[in-house]
């Protein structure tokens, strides 16, 4: 059947939140002292895995780990004691660095991603971004014009559903009005992303490295199952 939609991840797929050492060299350890380059990277690696737990909880933290992606609450408290766990002992740093995570403004776009968009609109495919995630990340789009060629939005706290479930897959297909079998989904989680080859959908993996080190695989997918 012809692919006449393309899904996206967004985390690691046409986003990526970049490691700014100006965030991080506030930050202190029990001691005052500030945190090492290991510790830095290990602490953005924790917050911005895809998949797998990042850290031991409690029974509370847990239940909030386990649903952080519903509920706009559960990821701030979960994400906070994550912080607290990496070596961030003052609350005030981890509510401010906390704060710049979570705004869209902060996270930088692949370098294909404006024409891996503009180009599908171009051609009348339908385009969703599929997301596991409590907070809205239409800001990071609307500020470059790209939500033109954006159809649907479909984040997980909105749906209450998160990938790999079916669910949140469907509710893409239904917006975008195809069925799986039409749509193409692009991310950078095999295990949450190629969920949606439970409905049918053809799927692309892409690696989420730096954006400097990865110019075009976003391109290079869509070139495969001929959408450019």
């Amino acid at each position: 059947m012809t692919i006449t939609a393309a899904m996206f991840d967004f985390s690691g797929t046409v986003f990526r939140l970049e490691q700014d050492e100006s965030w991080l060299t506030e930050l202190t350890d029990d001691g005052g002292a500030p945190l090492d380059l290991e510790a830095q990277t290990e602490l953005m690696r924790r917050m911005t895995a895809p998949v797998g737990q990042v850290a031991e909880f409690d029974d509370e933290h847990q239940h909030a780990w386990e649903n952080r992606d519903l509920d706009v609450e559960l990821h701030r408290k979960v994400y906070l004691d994550v912080l607290r766990q990496s070596g961030v002992p003052n609350r005030e740093q981890r509510e401010a660095l906390y704060r710049r995570l979570i705004d869209p403004a902060m996270w930088t776009p692949y370098p294909d991603t404006e024409e891996a968009l503009k180009g599908l609109a171009g051609r009348g495919i339908k385009v969703a971004v599929i997301s596991n995630i409590a907070f809205d990340i239409r800001p990071a789009f609307a500020a470059r014009g790209w939500d033109a060629y954006v159809d649907a939005f479909v984040l997980s706290f909105e749906v209450g559903a998160i990938k790999p479930q079916p669910e949140i897959f469907q509710a893409a297909l239904d917006q975008l009005g195809v069925t799986g079998p039409e749509a193409l989904m692009i991310g950078d989680a095999e295990e949450a992303d190629g969920g949606a080859r439970a409905l049918g959908c053809e799927f692309a993996l892409v690696e989420p490295l730096p954006t400097t080190e990865r110019p075009d695989a976003l391109l290079t997918a869509l070139r495969a199952h001929q959408l450019r």
